[in-house]
């Protein structure tokens, strides 16, 4: 059973240099302490905010900074690209209608990266 994941959970994607806390509107209603995450809380920079700085490849701005630099992979700045909602969360468990966030969700950046939590934001509330 996992952690239910709510807001100002740590997050880290694949590409990006630094964690990030995951933001949650307090719209639903419902509390772990901080309001509760859904698999709908995806939204670039209102609910998933930069990661430091983005390596991948496939980030137009990175592919152009690589390029000036005669192809050494050169980072720029986060700006995460998230157009699809978390995987697969907790269908058991709704808020909102919606399944709840657990701490095994994942979110794909568009370009490429993969989201995923490294700690829920609290640690008292287990859904699977």
């Amino acid at each position: 059973m996992g952690c239910q994941v709510c807001a100002g959970a740590v997050m880290q994607c694949s590409f990006g240099a630094a964690p990030a806390t995951l933001a949650v509107l307090p719209a639903n209603g419902v509390l772990t302490g901080t309001p509760a995450g859904t698999i709908m809380d995806f939204a670039p920079i209102v609910n998933i905010p930069p990661f430091g700085v983005c390596s991948s490849p496939s980030n137009p701005t990175v592919a152009a900074a690589t390029a000036a630099a005669l192809g050494v992979l050169t980072p720029m700045p986060c700006i995460p690209a998230t157009v699809a909602p978390w995987l697969t969360g907790a269908p058991t468990v709704l808020i909102g209608n919606m399944p709840s966030l657990n701490d095994s969700s994942k979110l794909t950046c568009m370009w490429g990266g993969m989201i995923q939590f490294s700690f829920a934001g609290q640690a008292t509330v287990n859904i699977p």
